[in-house]
C-alpha cells in the first residue's frame, strides 16, 4: 500500500521537472536514444562465470528500459557494450542522447569507459560521467571524498598487499570486501571478521580471488537501508528509503552475493518513513552531491551500534531490472511505477544537459 507521504513525495519530484514536462500537456523528446549495456549471456558464452557477470544485465532489463522509453515517445537504438560502441562510432553513427547502464568487465575504470568515449565524441548521456564512475567504483576513494565533505562513514583502510595488515589499527569486528566489487561480489558470511587470523586469511583470499585491493572497515552493527535518488547537485532529491532486512540464516544476515541472488527467500524490504527516513536521506544526499552523481541511482547507508547513520557506498549505475533490482522496488514502494522512474531519470538528465529537443510529441498519459 502506498502511503500519503509517498504520494506527496511523487508530487514533489514531479515539481522539480522542467515546467513544460511537468505540465504533461507536451513532452519534449529528442530524436533518438541510444542504449549501452553489458549482457550477461554474451559474456557467459565467452566463458566467464556466473559470479563474474553478476553485475551485468539480462535481456529482460534492456527490454524493459527500451519499452519504457518508447512508451514515453522516444525512439531507441540498442548499441550494446563498449566494443559495440567503438564500432558504431567508427562507422559515423550518433544519437541525440545515450542511456548508459554498461558496467564494463575489467579494471577499476571499467564503468568509465563508455562515458569517456561519449565525451570524446561530444555525445550527451544519462547518468554519471567518467570521473565520478571511477571514484565511486573504488569504495575507498568514495569514502575518502564523502568523509572530506562531512558525511559520516566508518573508519577504513585499503589493503593492496597483505603486509599492510600489520599497520591496521582498527578495532574488531571489521568488515572486508573487494574495493571495486558490486552486487555483493566477494561478500559472504566470512566478510565480518573478529580476529587477526580471520582478517589475514580473509584479506589474502580476496586479494587472490579478485585481483584488486581490499577495503577493511569498522563493522557497522545496526540496520541497513538504501535510498533512491533522482537529479543532480542541489537539485537532487530522495524518492524514498527502504530498509533491507536479511534473515540471519543467510550468510549470517549479511547482504552478500548469495543473499542478493536468492533475495526472495532471504530478504525483506520495508518502507521507511519519518525521522529515520530523513536521517538516511541526509547522509545519502550528502554523499550523492559530494561525489557529483547524476540523474538517478541509489545510496546505501547503515547504522552503527549507537543508531547513527553512516555512508556505505553509492550506486550511480543502479540495477534497473523492473522486478528484481532495488531501485525499481524502492520506487514502486514509494509511488513511482517503472515507466515513471525511467521517464523521470530521462527528464532530469535532459534538464541537466540543457538539451535541444529535436521534436515535440504529445505526452502519453
Amino acid at each position: 500500500m502506498i502511503s500519503q507521504r509517498s504520494e506527496r513525495n511523487a508530487a514533489v519530484i514531479m515539481e522539480a521537472l522542467p515546467s513544460e514536462c511537468r505540465e504533461r500537456k507536451l513532452a519534449c523528446i529528442p530524436f533518438i536514444v541510444g542504449l549501452t549495456y553489458d549482457l550477461k549471456e554474451r559474456y557467459l558464452a565467452d566463458g566467464y562465470s556466473m559470479e563474474e557477470v553478476a553485475e551485468l544485465d539480462s535481456p529482460e532489463t534492456i527490454d524493459a528500459i527500451d519499452s519504457a522509453l518508447r512508451s514515453c515517445g522516444y525512439e531507441t537504438v540498442r548499441i550494446g557494450n563498449v566494443k559495440d560502441l567503438v564500432h558504431a562510432l567508427s562507422m559515423g553513427k550518433r544519437w541525440d542522447i545515450v542511456f548508459n547502464i554498461a558496467e564494463g568487465m575489467h579494471g577499476l575504470c571499467r564503468e568509465a569507459q563508455i562515458p569517456a568515449l561519449l565525451d570524446a565524441y561530444r555525445i550527451p548521456y544519462v547518468f554519471s560521467d567518467s570521473i565520478t564512475l571511477v571514484v565511486t567504483l573504488h569504495k575507498g576513494l568514495a569514502k575518502q571524498v564523502v568523509h572530506s565533505h562531512g558525511v559520516p562513514t566508518a573508519d577504513y583502510v585499503v589493503i593492496t598487499h597483505i603486509e599492510q595488515l600489520a599497520e591496521v589499527e582498527l578495532q574488531f569486528p571489521l568488515f572486508i570486501k573487494p574495493v571495486g566489487g558490486g552486487t555483493g561480489i566477494g561478500i559472504d558470511g566470512d566478510s565480518m571478521v573478529t580476529t587477526a587470523e580471520a582478517l589475514h586469511d580473509g584479506v589474502l583470499r580476496l586479494l587472490k580471488n579478485h585481483d584488486q585491493p581490499v577495503l577493511v572497515e569498522t563493522y557497522l552493527s545496526g540496520r541497513e537501508f538504501t535510498v533512491g535518488v533522482l537529479g543532480t547537485g542541489k537539485g537532487s532529491r530522495s524518492i524514498g528509503v527502504m530498509e533491507i532486512v536479511v534473515d540471519n540464516t543467510s550468510d549470517r544476515g549479511i547482504y552478500s552475493y548469495h543473499t542478493k541472488k536468492h533475495y526472495l527467500e532471504s530478504t525483506t524490504y520495508r518502507q521507511v518513513e519519518g525521522e529515520l527516513a530523513a536521517a538516511c536521506e541526509k547522509v545519502a544526499l550528502g554523499a550523492w552531491r559530494a561525489l557529483d552523481c547524476r540523474d538517478g541511482g541509489r545510496v546505501d547507508v547503515r547504522m552503527d551500534e549507537l543508531g547513527n547513520v553512516n555512508f556505505l557506498e553509492v550506486n550511480p549505475l543502479a540495477g534497473l531490472h523492473p522486478i528484481d533490482s532495488d531501485l525499481p522496488i524502492l520506487a514502486s514502494m514509494h509511488g513511482l511505477d517503472y515507466r515513471d522512474l525511467i521517464r523521470m531519470i530521462m527528464e532530469f538528465a535532459c534538464d541537466r544537459l540543457g538539451l535541444e529537443y529535436g521534436k515535440i510529441h504529445s505526452a502519453i498519459a
